[in-house]
């Protein structure tokens, strides 16, 4: 009973800002965030370390800029989120609208399921909850969070229109028989993993331990696998869902060299975007906890 009063207060914080107008919903939602940036030391640390990271080259002062505005980003993102039960298909344009939806429709086409590969960029809960709004319900690979009464809020409003989540723990049954099914999935496959499920592939040229599960079942089933990212646009002032022509998987006939090419190939895609949109993908987590035997620690 103490666990579920603790997070009380992040559900009816979810639930006040849902019943506000739109533009106070988000101005509240970002100084929330902006006032976390300020106040949470270990997450700005994490943040400014994996900056590094990826950009060396690059003035701590813009480190600071880009990190700032990240979490602008995220408490534009919670705000929309809040939203979700008040949001209709005819609302939906003021929202998200899409870029390249035809590389999503060419991969169903082909009638072998489409693995949406993506990772935590602008409003990657926005995004999926769009598609499935605006027609397109799919799957989402998820972890249950640690607090039941949260868990089931989170869950109520990423379902409201057609999706359903798979369960981390379930992920190769699940995502085997979607695929059989020619359903879609979405995979978030831009966080740190730990052996047998993940390799180690190059990200930002830093061997990053990186789940293979993706490219194992893509392999498998002939699935196709499609980036699809979900990125703020200021000049539209509202997000674009942004499809990209399915990736072409490495298929020598040697199954574990095929994996591990693959599953390059698919960071290479994340890190594309995360050099392309450094403001919007999510600094805050530790990537690159994980170490090849004898590596010393980055963080």
């Amino acid at each position: 009973m103490r666990h579920r009063l603790e997070y009380l207060p992040l559900w009816l914080l979810v639930r006040g800002i849902g019943s506000l107008p739109r533009p106070l919903a988000r101005g509240v939602s970002i100084a929330l965030a902006r006032m976390v940036f300020r106040l949470h030391g270990k997450l700005r640390r994490v943040g400014l370390r994996n900056l590094e990271i990826a950009f060396p080259e690059m003035p701590p002062r813009e480190r600071t800029r880009l990190l700032r505005s990240l979490f602008t980003g995220l408490g534009r993102q919670l705000a929309e989120f809040c939203l979700f039960p008040r949001y209709t298909r005819e609302s939906l344009p003021g929202v998200a609208t899409y870029e390249g939806f035809e590389n999503f429709e060419n991969a169903r086409a082909r009638g072998k399921g489409v693995l949406v590969l993506t990772g935590h960029f602008g409003g990657w809960e926005v995004g999926s909850f769009a598609h499935s709004l605006y027609g397109h319900p799919m799957k989402i690979v998820v972890r249950d969070l640690d607090n039941p009464l949260v868990d089931a809020l989170v869950k109520r409003y990423r379902t409201l229109h057609g999706n359903e989540t798979i369960d981390n723990r379930e992920f190769a049954r699940s995502l085997l028989a979607s695929m059989r099914a020619g359903e879609t999935v979405g995979i978030l496959m831009d966080t740190n993993m730990t052996p047998p499920q993940g390799i180690f592939v190059p990200y930002f040229g830093v061997p990053a331990c990186t789940a293979s599960g993706l490219a194992r079942m893509a392999l498998k089933t002939g699935a196709a696998v499609v980036p699809g990212f979900t990125l703020w646009d200021a000049a539209l002032g509202k997000y674009k869902i942004v499809f990209e022509p399915a990736v072409a998987l490495t298929q020598t006939g040697d199954t574990e060299a095929d994996v591990v090419a693959t599953t390059a190939l698919f960071n290479q895609v994340l890190e594309r975007q995360a050099r392309k949109h450094p403001e919007q993908w999510l600094w805050v987590h530790r990537r690159w906890k994980t170490r090849p035997p004898g590596e010393p620690s980055l963080y």
